[in-house]
C-alpha cells in the first residue's frame, strides 16, 4: 500500500482526513500514484495535473523521503521506501509571494 498526504483543500475536496492509502500496481512511479489517486478520488481530476496533458499544476509539488520529486520524469520509480509504503508520498500545496 502507498501511503498518500495531500494538502488540507484537496482532502476537503475529497472528503478524507489524514493519509490516504492505495493500491498501486507495478511500476510504482508518480504517474502511475497520480492515476490510482484519481481514478478512486475522481473529484480531484484537474486538481494535481492538467486534466489533458497530466502536466503536474503550478504551485503543486510531490515529495518522497524528504525530497522534492517534482521535476522528475512522472514514469521513473519512486524511491523504494515510498514503494514499500513505509514513506509516504507527498502531495503539497507550493506557496508564493513577496
Amino acid at each position: 500500500m502507498i501511503c498518500v498526504t495531500l494538502p488540507a483543500h484537496l482532502r476537503d475536496l475529497a472528503k478524507v482526513t489524514g493519509r490516504i492509502e492505495l493500491q498501486v500496481g507495478e511500476p510504482i512511479t508518480q504517474r502511475a500514484i497520480l492515476d490510482t489517486l484519481e481514478g478512486a478520488y475522481p473529484m480531484l481530476r484537474g486538481t494535481i495535473r492538467d486534466t489533458v496533458t497530466k502536466e503536474r499544476r503550478p504551485f503543486i509539488r510531490f515529495f518522497a523521503c524528504g525530497e522534492d520529486i517534482s521535476h522528475e520524469p512522472a514514469d521513473i520509480s519512486v524511491p523504494a521506501d515510498v514503494a514499500a509504503g513505509t514513506q509516504p508520498f507527498r502531495i503539497i500545496g507550493a506557496l508564493a509571494g513577496g
